[in-house]
């Protein structure tokens, strides 16, 4: 299994393969889901005091917050990198 790493802003990467959710922190619910993963310790803050724009919501429960765009954050994700080492088959 190929590990792909995410940048989420400021040099902060996160592993793609454990992303559940990339959302944006306005609405009730995800409020609370940050609020719940700050109270269990399981909060990320990568926003180095910028308004957060973006939720990552992880497969481990962690939550991390983001100052970029859910979209950028979702682009980067869907953008198809080559990887360094690649090999060709032939």
């Amino acid at each position: 299994m190929e590990i792909k790493l995410i940048n989420i802003g400021f040099g902060n990467i996160v592993v793609a393969n454990r992303i559940v959710a990339i959302v944006s922190p306005e609405s009730a619910p995800i409020k609370r889901i940050i609020q719940e993963a700050r109270d269990q310790g399981l909060l990320i803050d990568a926003t180095y005091g910028r308004r957060t724009r973006a939720v990552v919501i992880m497969d481990s429960s962690h939550v991390v917050l983001s100052a970029v765009q859910p979209e950028t954050v979702a682009h980067r994700l869907n953008t198809k990198e080559t990887p360094l080492n690649e090999e060709t088959v032939s």
